[in-house]
């Protein structure tokens, strides 16, 4: 039986790197995958450079790339979209991660490792290279996960997870609209409290070395705020939710 694997990239303003981010991926989809029905969903979030323009050349040079474009809605709105892209093509795993190329593709291989123990599997930046700011949230978040949920997750909004297909469709289906600030928290959290070992494997963090880091856009203090508003309201609807997702999933190979 031929396996579906789709990849899912937001994007936006990353005109310098986003051949090179595309040309890693789906590299590692033609080694690792040969034969198999793989694709890359990039999802352009209404970029303001010329990031747009350059899917839609590269296109034809790179088979397994999707491009879907979308007016600018925030990261998480495109990774939500992403997923929903992903799960109309029945695919057997979904695995994110983003297009800045702070992460290593040969990392990817540490997560499937893991794919037939648990439908979430969470990587964890073990050294961190990003703004202060983003450090701030990342540390206020976890701490508010662990206050408000009890549950422990090292990098719970880490763009480097893998997802079985059948279990990501549930998962967005509980999910919260409008779509939350950070949606791969409240995913991750739901998986967790759900009963499923997320893992929390290491990987590489590179240095941003272009692109746009959208967050900086946002006081630091509203970003805080905001995060950990959802995430208490959330609480009050967990419970409920977590019943859907504990049906056993079956194993794909």
């Amino acid at each position: 039986m031929s396996l579906m694997l789709s990849i899912v990239m937001p994007a936006y303003n990353e005109e310098e790197v986003i051949e090179t981010v595309v040309k890693q991926w789906t590299d590692l989809l033609t080694r690792q995958f040969p034969g198999e029905n793989t694709r890359l969903i990039v999802v352009n979030d209404g970029s303001k450079d010329k990031t747009g323009q350059i899917l839609d050349q590269i296109k034809s040079r790179y088979p397994k790339l999707m491009v879907v474009h979308q007016p600018n809605g925030g990261h998480g709105n495109a990774v939500v979209n992403g997923y929903r892209q992903a799960v109309a093509l029945d695919s057997d795993y979904v695995f994110q991660t983003d297009s800045d190329d702070q992460f290593v593709t040969d990392d990817f291989a540490r997560l499937w490792a893991k794919r037939t123990e648990s439908p979430f599997i969470l990587g964890y930046r073990e050294e961190r290279y990003d703004a202060l700011p983003r450090l701030v949230i990342t540390r206020i978040l976890r701490w508010s996960i662990t206050l408000i949920y009890g549950t422990h997750i090292m990098d719970s909004n880490i763009p480097f997870r893998l997802i079985r297909g059948s279990f990501l469709r549930k998962l967005l289906a509980q999910l919260p609209t409008p779509t939350p600030f950070a949606p791969n928290i409240f995913l991750a959290v739901m998986a967790k409290k759900a009963g499923f070992n997320t893992f929390d494997i290491p990987i590489t963090h590179k240095e941003r070395l272009t692109g746009t880091v959208s967050i900086l856009k946002w006081k630091l203090l509203e970003v805080c705020f905001q995060s950990f508003k959802e995430l208490a309201q959330f609480r009050f609807e967990l419970a409920g939710k977590v019943k859907a997702l504990r049906k056993p999933e079956p194993v794909t190979a």
